[in-house]
């Protein structure tokens, strides 16, 4: 009798041990499936990289274009699935990716439809654009559930926002909320032209032909005008659902600069002023002079741009990239909110 117990007993505990240490790697074949429906066909990339599962493609301008997922190859208590922001791509998430990975989570880094593709034409002229970004959030949320307990969710700018729209629909669905230079706001001039009748149209026209190569091998040239407009609907949904109630209880952190013309910081105070979570913002000072764009990325990712400045005709504030000098310490902000929420 003894002895039967004791084999229950280590058949038990062999049990919750394969649960515990499970594998992931039929995970990695969802993903390539997810984004083989968006790209039309994936292949493999040509560095292939210890704890990195990358879905390259022959029809992004390059491996650095592609969603991927760093992973500890088993469930993780925690993972956290990140949104880039308009005419961006994944590469803009490389160094905080890395850091919350190195923090023992789980990391998947998504492609947002219409994005790092050679062609970009039809992509940012479609009017389902902001849907198919919503459908694809809610798909990577539901995909991350396979690879960590808890899910954190957020996004670089149009991310960002996309990731707080999400929540507001579905508050139990995700534990926490990131924003890095969050599209929480657009500079009050662009919001009211934004909702002029038939803006969207016009929008179109001036596009033109909308370019996908440019100085910087990561990013589309320009933001497109009718994209610009989707986002701006996602904007405004956003607060139609706060203004309507929707509860907003979470641990928030966001990474923002005073200086940032794009995205107002406002929306992101407006935002945490409504949470009745935790809310950490590590607030660059309108002193520093950082760029939206250059919030998210290191002294590294700027090198690895080779940014090729012969191709813009003026140079302007903001359009030639910088490394965020406060980098490293939102980074140790963003671990020290990961461990205590």
């Amino acid at each position: 009798m003894k002895l039967l117990f004791v084999l229950l007993l280590l058949t038990a505990s062999t049990i919750s041990f394969v649960v515990s240490s499970q594998s992931i790697e039929s995970e990695y074949d969802k993903f390539d499936a997810i984004y083989q429906l968006q790209l039309g066909a994936t292949s493999g990339c040509q560095t292939p990289e210890i704890n990195l599962f990358k879905v390259c493609s022959d029809r992004l301008k390059n491996d650095g274009n592609a969603p991927y997922i760093l992973h500890h190859k088993k469930i993780t208590p925690k993972v956290v699935v990140l949104f880039h922001g308009l005419s961006d791509s994944p590469f803009y998430f490389r160094s905080i990716a890395n850091s919350i990975h190195q923090q023992g989570h789980n990391v998947v880094v998504a492609l947002m439809p219409g994005h790092g593709k050679k062609q970009a034409n039809e992509d940012m002229q479609d009017a389902n654009l902001s849907d198919r970004w919503r459908e694809h959030v809610s798909e990577m949320v539901d995909f991350s559930a396979g690879l960590g307990e808890q899910i954190y969710a957020g996004g670089f700018s149009t991310g960002g926002v996309l990731a707080t729209e999400y929540i507001l629909k579905n508050p139990k669905a995700v534990k926490g909320l990131l924003l890095f230079s969050g599209a929480l706001a657009l500079d009050p001039g662009v919001e009211s032209m934004a909702k002029i009748w038939g803006i969207q149209w016009l929008a179109k026209i001036l596009d033109g032909e909308y370019k996908a190569q440019g100085p910087n091998p990561y990013k589309y040239p320009s933001v497109a005008r009718f994209s610009a407009l989707e986002l701006a609907e996602v904007i405004f949904s956003v607060r139609e659902l706060i203004e309507n109630g929707a509860a907003l209880n979470l641990p928030i952190f966001a990474g923002h600069s005073m200086a940032d013309k794009t995205t107002p910081i406002v929306g992101v105070k407006n935002l945490m002023a409504v949470n009745l979570g935790t809310n950490i913002l590590f607030e660059l000072s309108k002193e520093m002079d950082v760029c939206h764009a250059d919030v998210v990325v290191n002294n590294e990712q700027v090198s690895d741009m080779k940014f090729d400045v012969s191709m813009i005709e003026e140079i302007m504030p903001c359009n030639v990239p910088k490394a965020n000098p406060k980098h490293a310490e939102m980074l140790d902000a963003l671990n020290k909110f990961l461990t205590a929420n």
